[in-house]
């Protein structure tokens, strides 16, 4: 009884990895100069994008998955009408590894100004 459980236990345990791009990977090319108190913080908007595969089949490439997560936080910032901007942008990876499967995540996070010069 104690050997199936701790079988059963490796089985359906999983690992999990976690990291930040430090690189600019990003697809966003704009130079704004925030060295003037024309500018106003807006909130932060955060995109995501996900993928599965089953032993190692399947999923995006990982630039595919921060460009669909970058994507979802345009989206989300909703842009539109206005004299608006996204700084501090980054992405953040999370992995996890089943035993025959396993997910990735991105997620894109960046801040919102507004100008209001």
């Amino acid at each position: 009884m104690l050997m199936s459980t701790i079988v059963l236990s490796v089985i359906l345990s999983s690992c999990s990895i976690s990291r930040e791009a430090t690189s600019n990977q990003n697809q966003i090319q704009t130079s704004v100069v925030l060295n003037q108190n024309n500018y106003k913080v807006i909130g932060n908007v955060q995109g995501e994008s996900k993928q599965c595969y089953v032993l190692g089949i399947g999923g995006l490439s990982k630039k595919s998955l921060r460009e669909s997560a970058m994507s979802e936080m345009l989206k989300k910032a909703d842009l539109q009408g206005g004299a608006r901007a996204i700084i501090n942008t980054n992405v953040q990876y999370k992995n996890q590894f089943y035993l025959l499967w396993g997910k990735n995540k991105a997620i894109a996070n960046g801040t919102i100004i507004e100008f209001t010069k």
